[in-house]
């Protein structure tokens, strides 16, 4: 199972959280496979426009290591086996190596 994604610890500002979150799931929310999934979960069209209501955003994109934890714990409480935890940095062409450090220390640690 996919957690879906997660902005680092640190990254306090509203606006740089909800920019990343957007722009990840710009794609996402222009997939019929997905929106479909998401209907299932409670989420309608409101929700589907590009880049993701702020309710999809918080659904979808967690912020920090403590609420990822959560998010991580809810899926394994739920009965997945495995879950995917994608970092999003401040572009896709700069890998986010230390928000996976921060991340993995949380998470693993």
């Amino acid at each position: 199972m996919e957690h879906a994604a997660v902005v680092g610890e640190g990254v306090d500002d509203d606006e740089v959280w909800r920019s990343r979150a957007h722009d990840h799931l710009n794609v996402y929310t222009g997939l019929p496979n997905y929106r479909n999934s998401w209907t299932r979960q409670g989420f309608d069209e409101s929700d589907y426009v590009r880049g993701g209501s702020d309710r999809l955003k918080h659904a979808m994109v967690t912020r920090g290591v403590e609420a990822t934890r959560a998010r991580v714990q809810e899926h394994l409480d739920a009965g997945a086996s495995t879950v995917l935890v994608q970092v999003l940095g401040e572009n896709v062409l700069t890998p986010p190596v230390e928000d996976w450090r921060i991340a993995a220390e949380g998470l693993l640690g």
